[in-house]
């Protein structure tokens, strides 16, 4: 078995101007990292990861499965998470990570810390392999939330687990035994925060053939449904014999005419909207905003309304000005 067409392409969206995504497309390894933290942080944490994973392409290098990837990605955490303590500016950031392994058999280990996921387009059916590490996914797991309540949920971008937070970092691994024909699709919330699993499989099959063409067309997809966030693709194909050079690579780093920022003014974000938190800490909040809420809704608080005294004042006065008016105009005509 060998890698056939394989794509990268990352877009920062029409609402940011920072694009904090980062991506590896370098058989037999993919990867999607999406940065958070304030002033640039976001973009040097992806960046670290996604630099971290590239050990090279020796069989030695990545031998070794599911433990190699979780390896690597360990390896990412480190590195950011140091860099986080060492550097000031640099404090709190953090990066999601979704990376996957090819391998000669067939066989893709795949390791994943985040909400950015990997899918598997297969007989014209797309399956979401990964599970968000996120607020909302973790409160559909639990039954305290439905699939269409989480997709409007005001807390859908906050996430439960993230690389650089913490010394250390529990990482999700699993191996997929794939088939000549396979279709990989690894990518940030940026593009399954815009556009359904529906669509997804849709612009896929009509471009499967060329994934070049399939990569523009998920991130324009993305753009047309408001662009709220980066958004990062990386595509590959699963094929049969022996691996060799004759594959197909497109990247794309900036967008296209049809992709420019949105014309109303774009806002300064950073992943702000993008925080780590344990669950609990979130469904406390939650609770103490509701007994909030209730409280002030019990207490039938109004808006302050003008005094009487200020009312009448007001009267005075603009009967002085219409008597001011009329004289001047007397005046004038006995002029």
């Amino acid at each position: 078995m060998k890698v056939g067409q394989r794509v990268g392409e990352t877009n920062p969206g029409r609402k940011r101007r920072r694009n904090e995504d980062a991506y590896v497309c370098d058989p037999p390894l993919f990867a999607v990292a999406d940065g958070m933290g304030g002033a640039r942080a976001g973009e040097v944490a992806s960046s670290l990861a996604a630099e971290a994973i590239k050990v090279g392409d020796s069989p030695e290098a990545l031998a070794g499965g599911e433990e190699r990837v979780a390896e690597l990605i360990q390896e990412a955490n480190r590195r950011v998470h140091q860099r986080a303590v060492d550097d000031e500016s640099a404090s709190g950031m953090g990066t999601t990570m979704t990376v996957a392994l090819f391998h000669p058999d067939g066989s893709i280990s795949i390791g994943h810390v985040g909400d950015s996921r990997a899918y598997l387009h297969r007989d014209g059916r797309l399956e979401q392999l990964t599970e968000d590490h996120s607020l909302v996914a973790e409160l559909v797991r639990r039954g305290e939330l439905s699939p269409e309540e989480a997709e409007v949920h005001p807390q859908r971008s906050v996430i439960t687990r993230a690389l650089g937070t913490d010394p250390d970092v529990d990482v999700d691994t699993f191996t997929v035994q794939a088939v000549e024909g396979d279709l990989f699709l690894l990518c940030s919330d940026g593009l399954t925060s815009m556009v359904d699993a529906d669509t997804i499989s849709a612009v896929v099959d009509r471009n499967r053939h060329d994934l070049y063409a399939a990569a523009r067309a998920l991130i324009r997809e993305a753009n047309e449904r408001g662009g709220d966030d980066n958004i990062t693709a990386v595509l590959f194909e699963v094929a049969d014999g022996d691996p060799d050079d004759e594959t197909v690579e497109a990247v794309l780093t900036q967008p296209d005419e049809e992709d420019t920022l949105h014309p109303e003014p774009a806002s300064e974000l950073t992943d702000g909207d993008t925080s780590i938190v344990s669950v609990e800490e979130i469904r406390s909040a939650l609770a103490a905003e509701s007994a909030v809420d209730a409280v002030d809704a019990e207490a039938g608080e109004e808006e302050p309304h003008a005094s009487v005294g200020q009312r009448i004042l007001a009267a005075l006065l603009i009967v002085a000005l219409v008597a001011l008016i009329v004289l001047l105009v007397v005046k004038g005509l006995a002029r």
